[in-house]
């Protein structure tokens, strides 16, 4: 499996490119685990969120797991955000 580094540039660069759910789920972990960010579990959310959409199972399973530290507000805060990265892309 290819790894990548990014940073937020980067980051932003890929999301506008319609990547795949390994991509997607790749920026999950880099919010979820703090990599070259600070920790954001709304974003890692959104981001597993779109890779399960995109057909990454693994990305429903980290998914479940991130929203059991979530607040059910910041849920919902994260699929609003899911939602508006897939009306504009």
């Amino acid at each position: 499996m290819a790894r990548f580094e990014m940073g937020g540039v980067e980051m932003a660069s890929m999301a506008e490119r319609q990547p795949n759910g390994e991509n997607l789920f790749e920026l999950g972990l880099v919010y979820a685990t703090g990599r070259e960010v600070e920790t954001d579990l709304v974003a890692a959310h959104k981001w597993f969120n779109l890779a399960a959409v995109r057909g990454s199972a693994e990305a429903a399973l980290y998914r479940q797991e991130v929203a059991r530290e979530m607040t059910k507000a910041a849920i919902a805060e994260a699929q609003r955000a899911a939602r508006e990265w897939l009306h504009t892309h």
